[in-house]
């Protein structure tokens, strides 16, 4: 596999010349000065490519090329943003970076309720915990349906929260489950997220992934045409919130949508630790029933934790080798994956990975770390990775 790491740009803590030392070659990085439904400049493409070039790293995967609300919603803006996002897949194509990651998550990107929750071993890691999100919900936000969304076990347990907290830790909470991606939502505020909600009033999850499919139907030729490789990323965590509808949230959720447009330009993001807080989830069993779509590997664990809902569990995101996840197992899945397009005489034989997410170890807890991506933690999950890559390599694992 190709080793990769997540690069959010010059203001990113982690400085391209520290890669080497961490064993990356490749980049995964995004322009997210654009917002969503505008064109990604070339000049800015290029850019950033000759940045991550001059360290002597490659450009592997954009992640993310955002897919506008418009789109989602098909609303008023739809087609202007669908031009806008074929522009930048020309530009990309242009620069020769071949793999695009992107979801269609409804306006929240990645939810958690915590960026630092205390661990036993003395690092943190980010958890989400349902009765904390369900205080959000139904007291800070104050959703009108909200009191439909969950039981009376739920609400008891977020009234308990929510007298738990102080106005500090409220608007610690609220800041934490707007914001998602670093940088994405900040100057967001509870009337915005409201608005937002408005759009999709009458939108299903059979709409939602009716308008996904017409998405791809839009893009998926220009990806074709190019030889661009897209990858949509799931849901996380694989089960709805704030009423919104979820459409990628399992193997059988993947498969729906690839065998709609059924093409190897539109491919699948493996991402073991938002896909694998559903119970049951079964990584290698995604990449035995999907392997030749997968064209990107966020390869991560989270533990579930118990849950007044227990079809919407608690979880936290645990080392990359003992989360609830057979991590060993997956890879080796990936590995005869590679092998088997490498007999075929795939160009792309090797799938691009990065270890996604990590906890905040050592030094990280004294560094100005963007949540979910430390250096020493992440640099940890890349070395026991590295490590099970080799020990399947050999023929050990």
């Amino acid at each position: 596999m190709i080793e990769c790491w997540r690069w959010f740009g010059p203001d990113d803590p982690t400085l391209l010349s520290d890669l080497p030392q961490v064993g990356a070659t490749g980049v995964v990085t995004a322009l997210h000065a654009f917002v969503p439904g505008e064109a990604w400049p070339a000049a800015a493409i290029a850019e950033r490519k000759a940045m991550i070039e001059a360290a002597e790293l490659t450009w592997e995967v954009v992640e993310s090329l955002p897919v506008s609300e418009a789109i989602k919603t098909q609303g008023a803006d739809m087609a202007a943003h669908l031009a806008a996002y074929k522009t930048s897949m020309e530009a990309l194509a242009e620069a020769g970076v071949r793999t695009i990651c992107y979801n269609f998550m409804p306006i929240l990107d990645w939810t958690r309720t915590q960026t630092h929750a205390r661990l036993p071993h003395g690092g943190t890691a980010m958890l989400f915990d349902l009765a904390q999100f369900a205080a959000f919900d139904l007291f800070l936000l104050k959703r009108a349906e909200a009191v439909d969304d969950y039981s009376v076990e739920v609400q008891e347990a977020a009234k308990a929260a929510l007298a738990a907290m102080d106005d500090a830790t409220q608007e610690r909470l609220t800041r934490t489950v707007i914001a998602g991606l670093p940088g994405a939502n900040d100057g967001w505020t509870l009337d915005d997220v409201r608005a937002r909600l408005d759009t999709y009033r009458g939108i299903e999850a059979d709409d939602l992934r009716r308008h996904l499919i017409d998405f791809l139907s839009e893009v998926v030729p220009v990806a074709e045409r190019l030889g661009l490789r897209l990858c949509c990323h799931p849901d996380d965590p694989p089960f709805s919130l704030l009423g919104l509808p979820r459409v990628m949230s399992s193997t059988d959720d993947y498969q729906a949508v690839l065998d709609a447009v059924d093409t190897l330009a539109n491919g699948a993001t493996l991402c073991t630790g938002s896909l694998g807080v559903a119970e049951g989830f079964d990584g290698a069993d995604f990449v035995r029933r999907l392997g030749p779509r997968i064209h990107f590997a966020h390869l991560r664990n989270t533990k579930r934790l118990r849950s007044p809902d227990p079809t919407r569990p608690g979880f936290f995101e645990a080392a990359h080798l003992e989360g609830d996840t057979d991590m060993v197992a997956t890879i080796s899945a990936l590995m005869q994956e590679e092998a088997r397009r490498l007999a075929e005489g795939r160009e792309d034989h090797a799938i691009p990975m990065r270890p996604d997410h990590g906890q905040e170890l050592l030094m990280d807890r004294d560094r100005d770390s963007l949540p979910g991506y430390p250096l020493i933690g992440r640099m940890r999950g890349l070395a026991e990775l590295r490590g099970v890559m080799a020990a399947v390599a050999s023929g050990q694992a």
